[in-house]
């Protein structure tokens, strides 16, 4: 240890009892300007495990849609559920760390678990397991599916497993006397987890965006998800190395256990006397004195009441956590140029962190303080109100900002209806009959847009060269757009495009058509189009955002015709078609030709939602713990612990619900119901709040203490408990 920070870091063994740790079972510990050096260890891997769950979920909506290839329905049902086993899981981790292991072993071995779920999930994104043919489509889907979903159980159950033992971990390492070192640990802890998230959720949506592959490149996902497989294991290393410095207490039972089986007891002795002349009792649960103390009574008592206010809760994390699901989809239909920045769909979900960063201060210390000058009661439970009702907005602002996407989307065939564009690729001028209408084409042209027509009703359509007509037979098929490809009298080409909706991700299409005689290849930004066929087009190949560079190449084309092209600067969310003819040189001309129109709604107008949704996520979650913690006894802040990520659960579950057995068809209408059921939330909540009566649990069971030692003077205190400290969700 450097000289310079001798006299800040010294061990704690002169203010503390040696002996008195021994008995606690923990190590000497070093302090540090006054803070355990322990915990600047746990503060590290809380920063690495964050950046590592929250660079993966970012990933994962895009991932289940644009890699297993899942409709948006499905992707949010499986999404949603990995998040809500993310918050059942610390159940299970509790109850580990308290009865069996202890807090560290359990952040140990479940961390390795972790470890392992975001390696198998990496693993489960890499297309060579499967492509035998080396074209970049998988052989054996199911494949990865089945690896994916056993990475995703791993993941869950390490950082369930060790979310309740983190933070309470990291309190352990205090002594009295250093309550307010032990405030100021939680404020870096919060910021941590912050600074995690936010830059996972730059970087390792810059890095699915590159192309990496062995023999075909496409997005990057092994490499995306493998950053944050990295960062666990460094998180993993990083508190095992701090492992000499820990206090580690032993496992001091299962106080979930004893609320479940007290609560049980009540219920069945209640039961049992139902129909027998026995004295009413105050409450429910004083049916359990004939086995249980008073003071355990007292205080699940304190629990329960708490617990009843959460009843609500859960429709709140209901829209809270759609900001990873239907949002960044909603991202993808938009553009994402700000200014001279370009943000990536996925990217987008950075704005709730900075918001966090930059609001949690000013609420703390301006906006609460402003409050309270003006004599209002702003209570906990006001708070938690107001947080359910600026949620409720941000999916107005949600429906509003889709109401104006949708007015920009193109019209896609429906099931029986057919969309015919012409394409006039010959040098002659051409009149197009269709069933109620005729378009004149000039050479190189195509038709404005592409026109609907019923499946059934489209039987023929007649093209006009000079005099001679050529009828196109060829059936269509429903519910899919076609590109008629014309050049001369009876010689042309019907294409099926393939695209039936904007192109995914925000993602730009571009394909080829060739005019040559002979098969040309094009290589474009790392993928290639090979042997486009004389007269014919290529399938689609997609892009993001900029400009791209392309070359032709083939054996009609001289040496000294083959130069680069650049395409014009690609937007977001369009699709064009590349006609290659030959100049009179013989060399290559390329012209472009737009199908889709990029996406026009700028991904800034989500910002107001954001803003919504994190402010209400301020005044909600953090106020919500703060109150839940408040008024509970010292010794059941865990059991409040989980049954708060139970309701993060649920709300997730309320999700799968709503989007698996809802099929909505208008999203805005999904958002406008999401909200509409906060609302009623809301106020079910503020009539609920306004009959609660706020307690001081430190007076009761001082109280019982203080009882106890009237009924047996010469009996004393042989143990002191130490109050987790309240986090915020994580």
């Amino acid at each position: 240890m450097n000289d310079s920070l001798q006299p800040f870091c010294e061990e704690w063994g002169p203010s503390v009892d040696s002996g008195a740790l021994w008995n606690k079972g923990m190590s000497k510990s070093r302090s540090c300007f006054g803070y355990p050096l322990s915990i600047f260890f746990i503060v590290v891997n809380e920063f690495c495990e964050r950046f590592s769950y929250y660079g993966m979920r970012a990933l994962l909506i895009l991932y289940f849609r644009n890699f297993i290839g899942w409709d948006d329905n499905l992707s949010t049902v499986i999404y949603h559920t990995f998040v809500a086993l993310c918050y059942l899981t610390p159940i299970l981790g509790a109850l580990i760390a308290d009865a069996w292991l202890g807090k560290f072993k359990t952040i140990v071995w479940l961390s390795i678990v972790y470890t392992i779920g975001q390696a198998v999930t990496s693993l489960s994104s890499v297309n060579e397991l499967t492509d035998s043919n080396h074209d970049g489509t998988p052989d054996s889907l199911p494949v990865h599916v089945a690896v994916c979903m056993i990475g995703l159980i791993l993941i869950a159950l390490g950082t369930g497993g060790i979310k309740p033992c983190v933070s309470a971990f990291g309190g352990d390492q205090f002594e009295e006397g250093q309550e307010k070192q032990r405030n100021r640990f939680f404020s870096i802890f919060y910021l941590a987890i912050n600074a995690g998230s936010l830059l996972s959720t730059i970087i390792t949506p810059m890095v699915r965006v590159q192309q990496c592959g062995i023999h075909v490149k496409q997005a990057c996902y092994p490499l995306a998800f493998g950053i944050p497989a990295i960062l666990m294991a460094v998180s993993l290393i990083v508190f095992v190395i701090g492992s000499g410095m820990y206090k580690k207490f032993k496992p001091q039972g299962n106080i979930m256990s004893k609320v479940v089986k007290c609560i049980g007891f009540a219920i069945k002795n209640r039961f049992r006397h139902r129909s027998k002349q026995f004295p009413k009792r105050e409450h429910w649960l004083d049916w359990a004195k004939e086995k249980y103390d008073e003071r355990l009574i007292a205080q699940i008592k304190m629990v329960t009441r708490v617990m009843f206010l959460y009843i609500p809760l859960p429709m709140f994390w209901a829209l809270f956590d759609q900001q990873g699901s239907r949002w960044t989809l909603q991202a993808t239909t938009m553009s994402g140029r700000i200014g001279i920045l370009e943000i990536q769909p996925d990217q987008i979900q950075t704005v709730n962190t900075i918001f966090i960063l930059i609001l949690v201060p000013i609420v703390d210390a301006v906006v609460y303080p402003l409050i309270a000058k003006c004599g209002l009661n702003f209570t906990s439970l006001k708070k938690m109100t107001v947080g359910m009702f600026l949620a409720s907005m941000a999916f107005v602002a949600a429906a509003i900002v889709q109401v104006e996407i949708d007015k920009t989307l193109p019209v896609f065939p429906k099931a029986n209806e057919v969309q015919i564009k012409v394409l006039n690729v010959g040098n002659e001028n051409m009149i197009i009959s269709l069933p109620g209408q005729t378009v004149t084409l000039n050479q190189m042209s195509q038709t404005n847009e592409f026109m609907t027509f019923n499946a059934d009703t489209l039987t023929s359509i007649n093209i006009t060269f000079g005099s001679q007509v050529t009828a196109v037979m060829d059936s269509f098929e429903p519910g899919q757009r076609h590109t008629l490809l014309v050049w001369a009298p009876n010689n042309y080409r019907v294409v099926n495009d393939g695209l039936t909706q904007k192109p995914e991700k925000g993602e730009n299409g571009v394909r080829f058509v060739n005019t040559y005689s002979q098969p040309i290849n094009i290589t474009m930004s790392g993928k290639v189009y090979e042997h486009v066929a004389s007269y014919n087009a290529s399938e689609y190949q997609f892009f993001t955002s900029g400009v791209k560079g392309f070359t032709i190449s083939s054996a009609g084309i001289s040496e000294q015709c083959r130069r680069d092209f650049e395409s014009p600067y690609l937007e977001f969310g369009s699709a064009y078609t590349y006609l290659i003819t030959s100049q009179a040189t013989g060399c290559p001309q390329v012209t472009e030709f737009e199908d889709i129109p990029p996406n026009t709604v700028n991904m800034a107008w989500q910002i107001p939602q954001y803003f919504l949704i994190t402010s209400g996520e301020v005044v909600f979650s953090i106020t919500g713990l703060e109150f839940s913690y408040s008024q509970a006894p010292s010794n059941m802040k865990s059991v409040l612990q989980a049954g708060w990520l139970l309701t993060v659960a649920v709300g997730n579950i309320i999700v799968l619900i709503v989007a698996g057995v809802g099929q909505i068809s208008k999203q805005w209408a999904e958002y406008v119901l999401f909200a509409a059921l906060l609302l009623v939330v809301c106020v079910i909540f503020a009539i609920m709040a306004r009959f609660y009566t706020y307690i001081n649990p430190a007076e009761i069971e001082a109280q019982f203490e203080e009882d106890e030692k009237k009924k047996n003077p010469e009996k004393n205190d042989l143990y002191t408990s130490l109050a987790p400290v309240s986090q915020t969700q994580m």
